[in-house]
């Protein structure tokens, strides 16, 4: 009897040993996999965070160390940044031409030390813009990154920007209705590299008329990537707090509710056709009394809708044009500038809309910010930060005002 009841109590110990053995066990087991899994979401979370802050080791630049310039060359390239050598000013900084030892005419944007734009957003465009090999886009030669000095070097593009000449009474006339229209269709060629030829989908946020460079055949190369945004191939667009652009040239629901795509900088590239067709500023129209005008938009939602389309155009080349392009042109422009995003065509559209006269282009709808006054459309701007944006051409400065923070409602 005794010997049954030491039995028992064997087997009861027994298993109450292995139940203290396997518990203890799953347990581990079970925090091993969750660390596991956690670990493993961890890195996926780092890996991704570096891909979308573009990090030079992420980047896959393999010449990084081959683009990089020491301080001290580009210091005796633009003679310590002599004022002489001194070709504009913009937001994030001031712009040089230089001269490098083996003879190489350059651009040296030198970043500002207390411009907003940080060490992350100068890495973002080095790399943005090393990446991209087209005609109609500035190609980037290198860049210096020491202590403070954040620099970018480019190609030297030598007839300045568009706006030089487009926006100076005396100097519009020198672009002739063939050459506007040449340099549309380079911009939407190089727009459409950006958005769906390169290897990463690419928004740029501020095209306009000073941010298009003409080459010495008065080609255009789309400059200034600073607030590139750019996107997995798989991404079309975004929400961001931070609104960077130029008022005038954004889309309404980029500037009302911080909402941007590639739509948005559709939007920008039908304000400045419109721009190149009449030679005038967006901003330049003023409100008058008893009418809906009171930017280059509403106006020519204006002359369009009451059929003479052809009182937009720069009275400067009105002896030498053909009707059909031009009005063309501003159909295309309108379509760009629709209030809904989606009614906007793609740059593969546009592209076919300007090389082909057989494209059949749709009826334009209302564009953005139309029958909007003036005080309206600066309610959005209530509160937020601007900055000037000076773009210096030999003696000529041209102010736009460049939106570098601000808060959608």
């Amino acid at each position: 009897m005794v010997i049954f009841c030491t039995s028992i109590g064997s087997g009861r110990l027994s298993r109450g040993t292995i139940v203290a053995i396997v518990v203890p066990t799953i347990v581990v087991v079970v925090i091993i996999i969750i660390l596991g899994l956690l670990a493993r979401r961890l890195s996926l979370l780092c890996w991704r965070k570096k891909y979308q802050e573009i990090d030079f080791d992420q980047s896959g630049i393999t010449t990084v160390h081959s683009l990089q310039f020491d301080f001290k060359t580009i210091e005796v390239a633009t003679d310590k940044f002599a004022r002489y050598n001194k070709l504009g000013q913009g937001g994030f900084g001031e712009v040089y031409k230089g001269t490098l030892t083996n003879g190489t005419e350059v651009a040296v944007k030198r970043l500002s030390k207390t411009s907003s734009q940080g060490a992350q957003e100068f890495k973002n465009e080095v790399v943005v813009v090393a990446k991209l090999q087209h005609r109609n886009l500035v190609r980037l030669l290198g860049f210096c990154l020491e202590g403070e000095e954040k620099i970018l070097v480019y190609e030297f593009v030598p007839n300045k920007s568009l706006d030089y000449f487009l926006f100076d009474p005396t100097k519009r006339g020198q672009l002739d209705w063939k050459q506007r229209y040449t340099i549309i269709g380079g911009i939407t060629r190089g727009i459409l590299y950006l958005h769906q030829d390169s290897r990463l989908t690419i928004i740029h946020r501020d095209l306009k008329a000073s941010n298009i460079l003409l080459d010495a055949d008065m080609n255009p190369k789309i400059a200034d990537f600073g607030m590139a945004r750019i996107f997995g191939m798989d991404q079309s667009g975004a929400n961001t707090s931070r609104i960077v652009g130029t008022y005038g040239y954004m889309s309404p629901e980029y500037m009302i509710h911080g909402q941007f795509s590639m739509k948005s900088d559709v939007y920008s590239f039908g304000v400045l056709v419109l721009e190149i067709i009449c030679g005038r500023k967006n901003s330049s129209f003023q409100q008058t009394s008893g009418t809906t005008v009171d930017n280059l938009v509403t106006y020519a939602w204006k002359v369009w809708t009451d059929g003479s389309p052809l009182d937009l155009l720069d009275p400067t080349i009105s002896d030498n044009y053909q009707s059909e392009e031009v009005t063309r042109c501003i159909h295309i422009a309108l379509l760009c500038v629709q209030e809904d995003p989606a009614d906007r065509p793609n740059l593969s559209t546009i592209m076919s809309m300007v090389t082909s006269n057989t494209f059949i282009l749709p009826v334009p709808q209302p564009p953005g910010f139309f029958l909007q006054n003036r005080r309206n459309q600066e309610r959005g701007l209530d509160g937020l930060e601007s900055s000037q944006s000076t773009i210096r051409s030999g003696s000529q400065s041209i102010n736009d005002v460049t939106i570098t923070d601000l808060d959608p409602r």
